[in-house]
């Protein structure tokens, strides 16, 4: 009799799996039809690319979104991996405000890692999902256009206002959004190293957000998502914001409720929709399926920004 009920117990276990899954894909059907054929860019870059497992769900994830219709542009990072080769290589490396320094022997690495070894591990994952990915770096194609970065930093001691040098690191100046334009029409998937060509040929590493954010500008993208290492935004009680408009962002910097490493993050986010990109999203790239939970889903994540306040049934 114990064995019989535990069996029915199991099945109705079982069953409502089945529902479960059943009212997720019921749930995710508006947002396909309305997100089909929109142009999503996608961040990758922190712990999610870090963990064999989370890196694995997010081929898969990005290969699905092109299965219904929706065309990602996957943009990565890799600071820990370039770093781990420079220490291989026995190649001092410094950072200024977040940024690395970059000299004329670690620009070779960083182009050797990004461009190389990480480009193909995110192009080898999503194709082994089923997609078709395709690898990039913002030299091909002259798809990246930069030039030097300037960085001003004031003297506390002496209050004077000095120019730092920040070696081969660049700003994004133009997108040849033609080349991605081009892929968009077909069943590739691009994935960009965040490099970038400046006069005479010089290349340039870029802030993998800063690259991202100015392709989903060129591209007209309708999401730029950015995946991090925590939820999102979070207020001064340390809740998550799940949405903001641009200026309650340029506020919660202003007022200190926005923060350290997430007031990069955030700019890039209020540039990208400035330049009229739909909205942009900050959310865990910690979380597995952590795209399909902000896409497909009622309340998304993470934390949504847009330019101007909107009915928020769907994110």
């Amino acid at each position: 009799m114990a064995t019989s009920k535990a069996k029915k117990s199991g099945e109705q276990s079982a069953q409502d799996k089945r529902l479960e899954k059943a009212r997720t894909l019921s749930e995710a059907l508006p947002y396909m039809r309305a997100y089909a054929g929109k142009t999503f860019v996608v961040k990758y870059g922190g712990h999610a690319m870090g963990d064999p497992e989370l890196a694995k769900l997010f081929a898969r994830d990005i290969v699905l979104l092109k299965q219904v219709g929706i065309n990602p542009i996957v943009v990565h990072g890799g600071g820990p991996q370039i770093g781990t080769m420079l220490e291989r290589l026995k190649i001092k490396s410094s950072f200024i405000d977040g940024l690395r320094v970059t000299d004329a022997a670690t620009v070779e690495v960083v182009e050797m890692v990004l461009a190389g070894s990480i480009n193909k591990q995110v192009v080898g994952a999503i194709n082994e999902a089923g997609g078709t990915a395709i690898g990039l770096s913002g030299k091909d194609g002259n798809l990246i256009q930069a030039r030097k970065l300037k960085r001003k930093k004031r003297d506390p001691d002496s209050n004077i206002e000095k120019v730092i040098d920040l070696g081969f690191v660049g700003d994004p100046v133009a997108i040849n959004s033609s080349v991605l334009e081009e892929l968009a029409s077909s069943d590739i998937i691009p994935v960009i190293a965040p490099l970038g060509t400046g006069p005479k040929g010089i290349t340039y590493n870029i802030n993998a957000d800063t690259a991202a954010g100015a392709i989903a500008a060129a591209v007209g993208a309708s999401r730029l998502l950015m995946l991090t290492d925590v939820k999102g935004v979070l207020d001064k009680k340390g809740d998550l914001i799940a949405e903001m408009t641009a200026t309650q962002g340029r506020s919660n910097i202003r007022n200190g409720t926005i923060k350290g490493g997430m007031i990069p993050k955030t700019e890039t986010c209020l540039d990208a929709v400035k330049g009229g990109v739909e909205a942009a999203v900050i959310l865990d790239g910690r979380v597995p399926h952590a795209l399909i939970l902000e896409i497909f889903t009622e309340h998304g994540v993470g934390t949504l920004i847009r330019q101007a306040p909107k009915r928020r049934n769907k994110r």
